[in-house]
């Protein structure tokens, strides 16, 4: 049993570096968005559709929290928001963030 658990927290511990150890996962995921919100957040002037660029992070957590739960009514963000673990939510909050 003893073995058991610390195969099952090997595994635990090898996916965990595994993401984080990605230096490109954010820009992977953020890519999603480049659809609707441009390529890196900038989006096209006379769109609609916000800039996500340079915003601040907790400000685009929060939106995408909102998303998430369905306080916040969309089309189609509350389905893609569902899509994410709260890590890569913040992940590509943090990518946006860092975009000029």
């Amino acid at each position: 049993m003893k073995l058991l658990t610390v195969i099952a927290a090997a595994g635990l511990v090898a996916s965990t570096s595994a993401i984080a150890a990605d230096p490109h996962l954010a820009r992977n995921l953020a890519a999603t968005c480049a659809n609707c919100h441009g390529t890196n957040g900038h989006a096209v002037k006379g769109s609609g559709m916000d800039s996500l660029a340079g915003m601040e992070k907790a400000k685009t957590l929060q939106k995408l929290a909102d998303f998430k739960s369905g306080d916040k009514p969309a089309s189609i963000m509350h389905q893609i928001t569902k899509g994410y673990t709260d890590e890569q939510l913040d992940l590509i909050a943090g990518y946006f963030a860092a975009q000029k």
